[in-house]
C-alpha cells in the first residue's frame, strides 16, 4: 500500500469496492421519459431515503454514464422503482448499454407520467430538488411527489457481486 502527501494511505478502486461489497444494497431502476416519450432509466444500488419532513430520496450516479446523461436531459422529474426478487433479468436488461432498454419490460405511467415498471415491489415519484457533486458520482435529492407499494414480493438485493433476496424472520 502507498501513502499520499499527507500521509493518508492510497485506497485503490478494487479494494474499496471489495470491502464496501459486504454490505447488501438493495437494487432500483430509476426511469423517466424522453422527450420524445421513450422510457429511458439506468439500474441503482445506491439509494436512500434522506428526511422524512420535508420527504426526501437520494440516489447516485456515475457521471460518465450515459443513462444518467438521459435521465438529467429528460428534465426534473424521474421515479423509483424498487425491484422485486423476480426481478434480475429486468436489473440486467436496464443496466445494459442499449438503446431501448424497455422493449421487452412491461410498465405503466405513474401520476406523473413516468413509468412503473410492472411487478415492482414500490415505486416513488421525484422532483429533483438538488444535485451534488461528489467525486466521480452525482448525488441526486428528490422530493417525493407520490409513492405506492404495488407487490408483496421480497426485494431484490446486491451483496458481494451477486444478486439474491432478504425475507423477514
Amino acid at each position: 500500500m502507498s501513502l499520499t502527501a499527507n500521509g493518508t494511505d492510497v485506497i485503490e478502486p478494487a479494494r474499496f469496492r471489495q470491502v464496501l461489497g459486504h454490505y447488501p444494497t438493495g437494487v432500483v431502476v430509476v426511469t423517466a421519459l424522453d422527450p420524445a416519450g421513450t422510457a429511458i432509466g439506468m439500474t441503482v444500488g445506491s439509494f436512500t431515503s434522506v428526511s422524512l419532513d420535508p420527504p426526501l430520496v437520494a440516489f447516485l450516479p456515475d457521471k460518465g454514464s450515459s443513462s444518467w446523461r438521459a435521465l438529467r436531459e429528460s428534465g426534473e422529474r424521474f421515479c423509483v422503482n424498487v425491484l422485486s426478487a423476480a426481478q434480475e433479468d429486468v436489473c440486467r436488461a436496464v443496466a445494459m448499454r442499449k438503446t431501448d432498454k424497455f422493449h421487452d419490460i412491461g410498465w405503466h405511467p405513474s401520476p406523473a407520467g413516468n413509468p412503473v415498471i410492472d411487478g415492482a415491489v414500490a415505486w416513488i415519484d421525484c422532483v429533483t430538488e438538488q444535485l451534488h457533486d461528489a467525486g466521480d458520482h452525482h448525488i441526486v435529492v428528490g422530493r417525493v411527489q407520490n409513492l405506492q407499494v404495488t407487490e408483496g414480493e421480497p426485494p431484490l438485493l446486491f451483496h458481494q457481486g451477486a444478486y439474491g433476496t432478504f425475507t423477514p424472520h
